[in-house]
């Protein structure tokens, strides 16, 4: 349980801040960090430059130390990126599944495109043309919330949940998606689209 802290920049915020690789960040201001996808969500319903202290565990111990949010967030988004496959102080790089750019969410694209606090799930930040995710109509700023009836939180979870399907043979994933206003739909994206026999018995790419 807990936010793993997956490596610290030197003379980055996380560092100054007394975090250290390792550590797992186990409460924030009062409140429980059950899991790390939870701690984007405790931050935010935090003053921005509000002192705080941090628990974590270090070595088996409970250490606490003092951390401004302003640099706690920055903290924040290092652990966030080292989840999703990137070193630490570089870009988190998006994953394309299903003709879809996909991205963990995070503070600020939940304020980028207005997604609830109460959403989990993988943010869709492009979309392939002529696909069948464009042909139904997902855009960027949806959020795939499921997978088959399997909740995910990262790409990578997405990814292995449609190589699952399609091991098993199946020709669609069925995506649960929150969109405009949070509202929850059903889509069915096809999973494989390389190519369709054409008339003339050759094939033709899609």
């Amino acid at each position: 349980m807990g936010a793993l802290v997956a490596g610290v920049t030197e003379g980055g915020p996380a560092e100054a801040a007394g975090i250290e690789p390792g550590d797992v960040i186990v409460e924030f201001d009062g409140s429980d960090v059950p899991a790390m996808r939870d701690l984007p969500r405790i931050v935010a319903d935090t003053d921005v430059g509000k002192a705080v202290d941090v628990v974590v565990l270090r070595k088996g111990d409970r250490v606490t130390v003092a951390v401004e949010l302003g640099r706690l967030e920055e903290g924040e988004r290092l652990i966030a990126e080292r989840k999703n496959g990137s070193a630490p102080g570089e870009k988190a790089e998006p994953s394309e599944v299903l003709g879809l750019m996909l991205e963990a969410l995070s503070a600020e694209s939940r304020e980028k495109y207005k997604i609830g606090e109460d959403i989990e799930g993988v943010l869709v930040t492009a979309v392939e043309p002529a696909s069948s995710a464009e042909e139904k109509r997902v855009i960027p700023g949806d959020v795939i919330v499921e997978v088959s009836q399997e909740a995910v939180s990262t790409p990578a979870e997405v990814a292995d949940r449609v190589a699952q399907l399609k091991s098993e043979g199946r020709r669609s994933a069925l995506l649960l998606i929150a969109g405009k206003d949070d509202e929850l739909r059903f889509v069915a994206v096809r999973i494989e689209e390389e190519s369709d026999p054409a008339p003339d018995g050759k094939t033709q790419e899609q």
